[in-house]
């Protein structure tokens, strides 16, 4: 089985892989879309204008299954926080306002901005969670399966850590004492929505190898 996964995120795929590499899919054959020769089109801008996370995630999985006829995974992700009333959800990779902080990053820049939206507010009101969920498109049936994983924190008010990607050096988790900037790939992968959202899908693909 071959399946595509439809990301142009190298830090997304890399998780993804790691999490699938170890579910058990060893019959399964993970393409990216650089591996499968499909180049980036500005179609793919408008593939994500949904209000929920599994709405973007199966809209770009049924656009990459039409165009290469593979089985087809996608993922949207986001991070939730208490006190910003479910803010930036989908809209987390471009939270940051246009032109609000020149010459950053767009990861530096979101991450300057959550900082700045929850100044003077203590650890008990900073309450947030990561959202993950992937959606498996058959391209024969052209059904969509989803997977949803969620994962409970707390935001920082001061970046930790030097791995991860995104928000992960704001984002602390209360059990293991540490940002998930912090942890070992492998402690993330166990922990993370990417992680248990992958998981579960796996486990639901095993079956059909």
């Amino acid at each position: 089985m071959k399946l595509l996964l439809a990301t142009r995120s190298t830090h997304k795929a890399r998780e993804v892989r790691r999490v699938l590499g170890g579910g058990g899919l060893e019959g399964c054959t993970i393409v990216t879309l650089d591996d499968a020769g499909i180049p980036w089109t500005e179609a793919e801008e408008d593939l994500e204008p949904h209000d929920t996370f599994e709405e973007n995630a199966a809209s770009k999985a049924r656009y990459f299954a039409r165009l290469s006829g593979l089985a087809t995974v996608s993922d949207d992700s986001g991070l939730e926080v208490d006190a910003l009333e479910g803010r930036p959800g989908v809209r987390t990779k471009r939270f940051a306002p246009p032109g609000r902080y020149p010459g950053l990053p767009q990861d530096d820049a979101n991450n300057r901005y959550l900082v700045e939206c929850l100044a003077g507010l203590p650890p008990s009101a900073r309450g947030a969670r990561y959202v993950c969920v992937a959606c498996l498109v058959d391209p024969g049936t052209g059904v969509v399966s989803s997977f949803r994983g969620e994962a409970a924190g707390r935001i920082l008010a001061t970046a930790r850590g030097t791995g991860g990607f995104g928000y992960d050096p704001l984002f602390f988790d209360p059990e293991l004492d540490r940002s998930y900037a912090e942890l070992t790939p492998a402690e993330k992968d166990a922990r993370s929505h990417r992680g248990r959202a992958f998981r579960a899908l796996s486990a639901a693909l095993r079956p059909q190898l």
